[in-house]
């Protein structure tokens, strides 16, 4: 009974090595092993972060070995903003907060193209701001609300 797949439950469209080429590419990291550091540390802190369902969600567009390093770290009671977060990164691996922002998009882009535009939208509407351009997004002015 355990080893059937759940009925919604859908595979990764990518395996961990072909996501850990697409990130060497796009960071234009010399090694594969530079590109898994900076996919294990950018998805543990981005761990830390997402919540609720789309934690759930985003763990199941990710390739197994990425989900694990997403899903192992406990929530952050209180979220960091998108600088916030490259800051954290930095002081986590010890590298300066210019490295830590350069693997975060490297990571982040691939991130975003694995889990498609409807559920990236939900992830950053439940971040702070500043994840957007993390993801590669625009960053758009959320609306404020009508003064009575």
């Amino acid at each position: 009974m355990y080893d059937r797949p759940r009925p919604n439950q859908t595979q990764p469209a990518m395996t961990f090595d072909r996501m850990l080429e697409r990130v060497r590419h796009e960071g234009a990291y010399p090694t594969r092993e530079r590109a898994e550091e900076a996919v294990r540390a950018v998805l543990a802190a981005l761990g830390r972060q997402v919540t609720a369902d789309e934690r759930v969600d985003l763990a199941q567009a990710l390739p197994v070995e990425a989900a694990l390093a997403l899903t192992a770290q406990i929530p952050d009671a209180e979220p960091l903003t998108g600088w916030g977060f490259v800051k954290d990164l930095a002081a986590r691996t010890g590298t300066s907060p210019a490295v830590a922002r350069w693997d975060t998009g490297a990571v982040l882009a691939v991130v975003a193209r694995l889990a498609g535009l409807g559920l990236l939208a939900r992830i950053l509407h439940r971040l702070p701001d500043g994840y957007a351009l993390l993801f590669g997004q625009a960053q758009l002015r959320r609306p404020e609300p009508a003064a009575a």
